[in-house]
């Protein structure tokens, strides 16, 4: 838990290694796999049929994430029939990298996820603030704070998973005249 706690990583155009981590991360089946992987090891074969993709184009996006330090490969293990299977593990890297222009990929995503979900599954607050410069970076720093200690509290033994968005935006709405 302690490398969580480390500062934010943010990526920067004409880097190389930015470059290729913000490649990694403009895919929502990429960051799909990241989900999958945050609290279990899963193999590529495992994480294809979860998404239904085929296992030849997953490997290529597991590599990328494993390339990037996304996944980590996991101890090998014998699956059906003694085949060989490599199971991959997020790293909690994605957590702590910025990811300029991608706002538009994480609300994509979020929307495969919860395709298909009943309106009971969903509880969903759509608030409209009037706030300060001031008073906004105090509502970023204590939500960022409050979801930080839940993810630093690591995993219940005894949980469901549950998936947490939230987005913080200017909207349009300008004063009556």
């Amino acid at each position: 838990m302690a490398a969580d706690r480390e500062e934010r990583i943010e990526l920067r155009p004409g880097d190389p290694e930015s470059e290729a981590r913000l490649r990694a991360l403009s895919s929502s089946l990429r960051l799909r796999v990241l989900r999958l992987c945050a609290f279990e090891s899963r193999t590529n074969k495992e994480l294809a049929e979860l998404l239904d993709v085929n296992p030849g184009t997953m490997l290529h996006h597991v590599r990328t994430l494993v390339q990037t330090g996304y996944l980590a490969a996991q101890d090998e293990r014998a699956g059906a029939q003694g085949a060989r299977e490599i199971p991959y593990r997020a790293t909690g890297l994605s957590w702590r990298t910025s990811m300029p222009g991608g706002s538009h990929i994480l609300v994509e995503t979020f929307l495969q996820q919860i395709e298909g979900l009943a309106d009971d599954d969903l509880d969903i607050t759509w608030l409209g603030l009037r706030i300060n410069a001031e008073h906004k970076a105090e509502l970023e720093q204590r939500l960022y704070g409050l979801i930080q200690e839940f993810k630093d509290r690591g995993p219940d033994a005894d949980g469901a998973a549950f998936s947490l968005f939230t987005a913080l935006h200017p909207d349009l709405n300008p004063p009556a005249s």
